[in-house]
């Protein structure tokens, strides 16, 4: 998922260490080296018990078994076969009986103190390489930027000692993946400010720490992954991000960028989209293979400061721009001063303007006594008077502050021009992103020829450590055998038949397979223009035409004018009031009319009153372009939320799937999601959606709770809160089947798990099924149901490509040889019709199968639940219940939001001294509407 995704993952780690000696390899870089692969025999004896101290028993803990993802069972066959192009281009390692060998490297002043700026390494190591090359017997090697280096065969010596000097040491571009912001801002190699040229002296240690053999990657590919095959796939990809850094690219994680003006698109508030490639060697069914796409980054405008604080905050000129706002903005963005060039990081601004800021300035010749003589002058006339610069419009400006905090370092705004290539890591507004989307999506076509283009224009062949290992990189795309699975057969009402033709359907002269009725209603309107009668008028003849009796409204609430300016909350309070007082009894659903498109700041507080604390089902819309269609897809949403069904699979219905139609089966989505990469202390929302009232398996209820920000694995699937209580989210879920399902336990429970990096599967099969399990024995110690775990990921760099053809995969693409998994049970599937960019198909791995599908069934009943989405009427990318997760986090996160200002600092009302942060909890739903499909 993201960067953060290893972090929140962390704290599981520490009461459950046996379980991921095997993958400790992705958590601390190199796990063998820190000695935590080894048996339990090697632990130290365990501390002696204080006496006032119960031990918790933790004994059955070790020896519970560890669960590790299964192996595949087979290729499915099913299906129109086709061939398909994809972007794994094939690597050809020669030398498989050679070693890695992995250095830790140490970097500190003359005087001692460890360099901890994080841009400097490369520059200190590149000198180290060219003037100790006979030192290091002329080897090369690869350097991740921080603490490791890796070379083909050994160094010379196990510990070797250099000093290097290098002349004014600003760091270049390719500072690994230092974000503004991530290096330390007193950093003590700020020195150089006063005297711009001074050398600086680094002594270099770098020392033995592990060898890995090449064989690993071989091993791999057999199907035997290790820590050393991890390791030595580690020392590819650090290859190829140094052949990178070494052309001047920003570097981010697996992805890097060129700083080149075509590459960038202005995406608004000084924000450019920066145009680049993601690159990894994965090992798969048919050997190594280099992963190559397109990535997109945000960067911040390059060139005048003034511009890029303008564009930033959408004002008139630089005199409008709030400087509060833009000091917290600047803080830490490296600039170039004119008419020097230096290059510095901007620590602050000063606190008067540029006409009345003073510093004291030393005269270059000394008075009687021998000293030099100062005196105070402002920074406006030093510039314009002492250095003859002309400056425009400055001097009523704050000064830009590059010095350290005891000692300033001013520069006029309009000398300052903003460094190219600098990550923007906040979280963009809902404009931003849409132009992001619209500039940076590609059609396949045109994204394969950019990506053979690439492979040409970075010459991995003349890359001295990709030779000196003996790897070569084929240009050409490797073709697969994809297959095109049949759509399901779909039932609308009357019981007609419905087939979908490339992935969509629609409902003309068609009704709802299970249509509701739409009574004891009421129109609100929060001052949206809108025919509202019209409307209504327009909505009751649609609803009529699919089967569903729409009553007319109790009323229309139009929002009293005196409260249109008035903060949201105050303004769904009012509204409420109004309803109340008005209505004889509580309405049974309400639509509510927004005056804004996007991010209306209405919708959160609208919906946690009504869904939390009066349990009213509630359709919001913003009228614009209000059309039949338009209708019709509004009514397909208050449709499932009062509890009706639009389109169901027939084979639901005649109850025919295979495995899940025998037995009782609970099918579960699951997914965390996470504030955005600048908002540290955003609470986690995970988000579990369970199958309800079997053999359907279009019927889905949610439950949402909150938890440590940044914090993958769901923490509250069983909460034990007394020997006869458990309170968390899986009981919910089980109780609810059962009543809705006949008085039946599920023999059979499915779960679709989303947004889990690799590196996470064992937590998943060992901290959150272990969970389930106890949630389950909890209610029943006899009880055994079977497994099945599905991990679904959207956001890995496998695309899919049609062969002489302009148009995307079609959907029902299977894909389960050559790019897989050497050893484990994963297929690539594209469910959906893509219309607009390239196609991103899903990933799926079946991590556990107790229930034994077989290979083409469990494809198929994957294919299916992308065809249960009551929201559309086509089929979707990813099975439904993870859909419905995703919304349902994303709507209760809008609750959250509002109580939350995430505009200043994330650090500002972060944790308490000693610990984190309670963690707000989740409102909970009104019973109501807890078992409805409110989040569609």
């Amino acid at each position: 998922m993201d960067p953060s995704e290893l972090n929140g993952s962390e704290a599981e780690l520490n009461g459950n260490g046996a379980e991921l000696n095997g993958n400790g390899a992705e958590l601390n870089g190199n796990g063998a080296a820190e000695g935590n692969g080894g048996s339990e025999e090697a632990l130290p004896p365990p501390p002696p018990i204080p006496p006032n101290v119960t031990p918790i028993k933790a004994e059955p803990e070790v020896k519970k078994i560890t669960r590790v993802p299964m192996a595949r069972r087979g290729l499915g066959t099913k299906g129109n076969k086709v061939p398909i192009l994809t972007n794994h281009f094939k690597v050809n390692v020669n030398s498989v009986d050679g070693y890695f060998f992995h250095y830790s490297v140490a970097l500190a002043y003359e005087d001692g103190r460890p360099v901890d700026g994080k841009g400097i390494g490369r520059k200190v190591l590149d000198r180290v390489h060219e003037t100790y090359d006979s030192e290091l017997a002329g080897k090369e090697f690869a350097y991740d930027g921080e603490k490791s280096l890796f070379t083909v065969g050994p160094l010379p010596r196990n510990k070797l000692e250099f000093t290097v000097v290098l002349e004014d040491v600003t760091s270049s571009r390719n500072n690994g993946n230092a974000s503004p912001g991530s290096e330390n801002p007193n950093d003590s190699d700020r020195k150089r400010l006063r005297r711009p040229y001074q050398s600086k002296t680094f002594q270099v240690e770098i020392s033995f720490a592990a060898k890995i053999p090449m064989q690993a990657i071989a091993n791999a590919l057999r199907g035997q992954e290790s820590e050393n095959s991890q390791e030595a796939l580690r020392v590819l990809d650090i290859i190829l991000r140094q052949h990178a850094a070494k052309q001047g690219c920003l570097l981010v994680r697996q992805s890097f960028f060129h700083n080149d003006p075509k590459n960038f698109s202005d995406v608004g508030g000084g924000v450019l989209g920066c145009r680049g490639f993601h690159s990894s060697f994965r090992t798969t069914q048919s050997g190594l293979s280099l992963n190559i796409d397109v990535s997109t980054t945000m960067i911040i405008q390059p060139g005048d400061v003034a511009n890029f604080l303008v564009a930033n905050q959408n004002c008139r000129d630089p005199f409008s721009v709030d400087w509060a706002k833009a000091k917290r903005t600047l803080k830490n963005l490296r600039i170039t001063v004119s008419p020097t060039n230096q290059e510095f990081k901007i620590t602050g601004l000063s606190e008067k303007s540029c006409r009345e800021q003073t510093f004291t300035l030393k005269q270059k010749s000394k008075d009687g006594d021998g000293e030099f003589q100062t005196t105070e002058v402002t920074v406006y006339d030093y510039f314009v008077n002492q250095r003859n610069i002309d400056l425009r419009f400055s001097a009523d400006l704050p000064c830009i502050n590059v010095g350290k905090p005891k000692r300033p370092t001013y520069f006029p705004v309009e000398l300052c021009s903003l460094v190219s290539l600098q990550r923007y890591t906040k979280a963009l507004s809902t404009l931003q992103r849409a132009s992001l989307v619209e500039k940076s999506r590609q059609k396949p076509q045109e994204r394969m020829s950019v990506l053979s283009n690439a492979l040409k224009i970075n010459k991995y062949d003349s890359e001295p450590m990709l030779r000196a290992c003996g790897v070569s990189i084929n240009n050409n795309f490797t073709q697969v055998e994809g297959r095109v699975l049949p759509a399901p057969k779909l039932k609308v009402g009357n019981g007609e038949d419905l087939f979908a033709r490339n992935g969509r359907w629609n409902f003309n002269n068609k009704r709802f397979v299970n249509a509701c009725k739409v009574e004891r209603w009421a129109v609100v309107n929060f001052s949206a223009r809108c025919d509202v009668r019209g409307l209504i008028r327009d909505l009751i003849k649609v609803g009529e035409s699919k089967g569903i009796i729409v009553e007319d409204p109790f009323d229309v609430f139009e929002e009293n004018q005196q409260f249109r300016r008035a903060p949201p909350m105050v303004r769904v309070e009012k509204m409420f009031e109004e309803v109340q007082s008005k209505l004889p009894g509580p309405p049974k659903f309400l639509l509510c009319l927004l005056p804004e498109r996007k991010n209306c700041a209405l919708y959160g507080p609208w919906k946690r009153k009504n869904l939390s604390e009066f349990g009213v089902v509630t359709q919001c819309l913003a009228p614009q372009r209000v059309n039949d269609q338009y209708l019709t897809n509004l009514l397909l949403k208050i449709n499932a939320k009062l509890g009706g069904l639009n389109s169901v699979l027939a084979s639901e219905l005649s109850p025919t799937i295979p495995m899940v139609s025998k037995l009782p089966t609970l099918i579960l989505g699951m997914d965390v999601s996470h504030g955005s990469p600048g908002q540290s202390d955003i609470p986690s929302i995970a988000a579990v959606v369970s199958s309800r009232q079997w053999p359907s398996v279009s019927r889905y209820r949610a439950c949402v709770r909150t938890q440590s920000p940044k914090m993958e694995m769901i923490d509250s699937l069983f909460k034990r809160v007394s020997d006869a209580e458990d309170d968390g989210i899986m009981r919910e879920a089980l109780l609810d089947f059962y009543v809705s399902s006949g008085k039946r336990k599920p023999d059979q429970i499915i779960i679709f798990r989303d947004g889990v990096s690799e590196s996470q599967f064992n937590q998943v099969l060992n901290i959150e099924l272990s969970q389930i399990i106890e949630a389950c024995k909890f209610l029943d110690e006899k009880w055994n149901p079977k497994f099945v775990v599905i991990i679904a990921q959207k956001n890995h760099h496998t695309k899919f490509f049609q062969p002489n053809s302009p148009d995307n995969v079609q959907p029902g693409t299977v894909i389960d040889n050559k790019v897989c998994h050497p050893r484990n049970n994963d297929f690539y599937l594209c469910a959906h019709a893509g219309m607009i960019g390239t196609t991103r198909p899903t990933h799926y791995h079946v991590l556990l199968d107790e229930m034994g599908f077989s290979t083409d069934d469990l494809q198929e009943l994957v294919h299916s639940l992308s065809y249960v989405y009551q929201r559309s009427t086509t089929a979707i990318s990813i099975v439904a219940p993870i859909c419905y997760a995703h919304l349902a986090a994303t709507q209760l996160g809008q609750w959250m939001k509002f109580e939350d200002t995430s505009e200043t600092s994330s650090s500002l009302n972060g944790a308490a001294p000693g610990g984190a942060p309670a963690v707000p909890p989740m409102p909970k739903l009104s019973e109501s509407v807890r078992n409805s499909m409110f989040f569609c």
